[in-house]
């Protein structure tokens, strides 16, 4: 095996672990709170070593706030691909945001436990990482952000969308959806949940004045 070989080999496992601990905390914290939660139970969900998680992270805080950057990076890469792809196949950016929609509906159902962490730190003030959490929050915002702006340019949103609020309202309403479904509404599917929300955002957002 040669060193590339070699080295590729090592970050990929290196990465396996350090995604093993991201899901063992995550559901920690989900279940039983940051404060109540220790390393060596993250450790032992996660199946490796307490010196490994050190080894991967400073302390338990870092870890959470790698953990954010992490999970909410992965939602705005889902959000942008989304809307990328709905805009090469129709041309309209109000597929492109309703595409954002199912996006993020399916990312909540297959994350639900980091979401539910993700909404609850939104509200806390006094963390270590909240200024992290903002910057991440903009990041997956700033997509929407930038969809409603086109759309607004090309003439298909009304000139008057106030786009900063808006797209936090659509990245919210999808938040508190969604939970809501996987909390209390569990009997219905994804489609529902998206074609209900699809329909609210066609009415309120795609009017041209």
């Amino acid at each position: 095996m040669d060193s590339s070989s070699a080295t590729r080999g090592s970050r990929g496992r290196r990465e396996a672990t350090r995604q093993k601990l991201f899901d063992a905390a995550v559901t920690l914290i989900a279940e039983q709170g940051y404060s109540a939660t220790t390393v060596d139970e993250i450790a032992e969900r996660a199946g490796v070593a307490k010196g490994t998680v050190y080894y991967n992270f400073a302390s338990k805080a870092v870890l959470f706030e790698e953990l954010l950057r992490h999970g909410v990076g992965l939602l705005t890469a889902s959000l942008r691909q989304a809307a990328e792809s709905a805009v090469r196949t129709s041309g309209r950016r109000v597929d492109a945001l309703d595409a954002m929609v199912r996006a993020g509906l399916e990312y909540i159902d297959r994350y639900p436990a980091f979401t539910q962490l993700y909404v609850a730190e939104l509200w806390r003030t006094n963390r270590a990482w909240q200024s992290t959490l903002l910057v991440v929050r903009q990041e997956a915002v700033a997509v929407v952000e930038g969809v409603l702006r086109d759309g607004v340019a090309r003439g298909e949103f009304s000139a008057e969308i106030d786009v900063p609020l808006t797209a936090a309202a659509l990245v919210g309403m999808v938040l508190v959806a969604a939970m809501d479904w996987k909390s209390f509404q569990s009997e219905r599917s994804l489609d529902e949940v998206h074609a209900a929300l699809s329909r609210l955002l066609q009415g309120r957002v795609s009017g041209v004045s």
